[in-house]
């Protein structure tokens, strides 16, 4: 059963974060920024997220992220490799404690048969290299 991430389970996070001295930012492709706006619509969010980017191409994700051509031409850029780079990219883009990234199918046209409309890969990391 899916559950939903509330408004309430947001100011948890974010005081837990503001409690632990603590910060998140994220990398977002399909979702367009989703994930950043849900975090900003708490007042008092901008001290504990320095910011977000939103890399919908592969190009952007190559020169904002870093991540590689190499890795986006043999995996795709909906991939467990690609969405690691991205979580890389993004902890030092904006020196955060934490962050998030996602990659993903969102349609209605671009999907393939071994990645199909809906496949979705999301990243979450902290700057001591513990990824998820």
């Amino acid at each position: 059963m899916a559950t939903n991430f509330s408004k309430k389970d947001m100011i948890k996070l974010q005081n837990l974060l503001r409690k632990s001295k603590k910060t998140i930012t994220t990398a977002e492709s399909c979702t367009g920024g989703l994930v950043a706006s849900l975090i900003t619509k708490i007042s008092g969010s901008s001290d504990i997220f320095n910011g977000s980017i939103v890399t919908y191409s592969n190009s952007i994700k190559n020169k904002e992220l870093g991540v590689l051509n190499e890795s986006l031409d043999k995996f795709g850029a909906v991939s467990k490799q690609v969405v690691s780079e991205m979580l890389d990219g993004v902890l030092k883009k904006f020196e955060a404690d934490f962050a998030i990234a996602i990659s993903g199918v969102a349609g209605p046209n671009g999907g393939t048969k071994n990645k199909p409309v809906g496949t979705i890969v999301i990243g979450i990391a902290s700057n001591n290299n513990i990824k998820k």
